[in-house]
């Protein structure tokens, strides 16, 4: 008896060992995530921080500002949310502006009232100053609207047309 359980024992490691030893098994449909995320540069007109605020100035429409990384499980999720159709639609009334972090440390630090987490979402006035009392409905993390629904960020939006009368 206690020779076969050994033996189980013993082909339990054996196996338990050559599964770890093989290489990992991709399945037909399942394909890796885009590292930061498929922002749906097509549909949202993305501009960079200067020419956002330059652009905002111009036309008088507030901006979106988005923090992100290209390694963040969080912002991948998140940029799905830009292919909403109703998103796509509020966005053309935005200067929208997306920054990655690692790539723009100081910027990133200037607008952190709550922390440097990612994503982060911003609305500024037209003039380039930060509503800070447009935010997600969260006690912390404010800034960090839902990564997979849509609504979150659609009424971080409306708020901000309605800080212009615009709601």
């Amino acid at each position: 008896m206690l020779g076969r359980c050994f033996a189980s024992i013993v082909s339990a490691a054996v196996i338990a060992a050559a599964l770890v030893l093989v290489e990992p098994v991709t399945f037909v449909g399942v394909h890796d995530a885009v590292a930061g995320g498929d922002w749906n540069d097509s549909g949202i007109d993305w501009k960079g921080y200067e020419e956002g605020l330059a652009l905002a100035a111009e036309t008088g429409k507030p901006v979106c500002l988005i923090f992100y990384t290209d390694w963040c499980p969080h912002c991948t999720n998140y940029s799905g949310v830009f292919h909403d159709e109703k998103v796509v639609a509020m966005a053309k009334k935005f200067v929208m502006v997306r920054i990655n972090r690692d790539k723009n440390r100081e910027l990133s630090a200037k607008y952190a009232p709550d922390g440097e987490y990612i994503p982060r979402t911003y609305f500024l006035s037209p003039k380039g100053e930060l509503w800070t009392s447009v935010h997600a409905a969260r006690a912390q993390f404010q800034y960090f609207y839902d990564e997979r629904n849509p609504a979150s960020l659609l009424e971080g939006m409306r708020s901000a047309l309605g800080r212009l009368g615009k709601g």
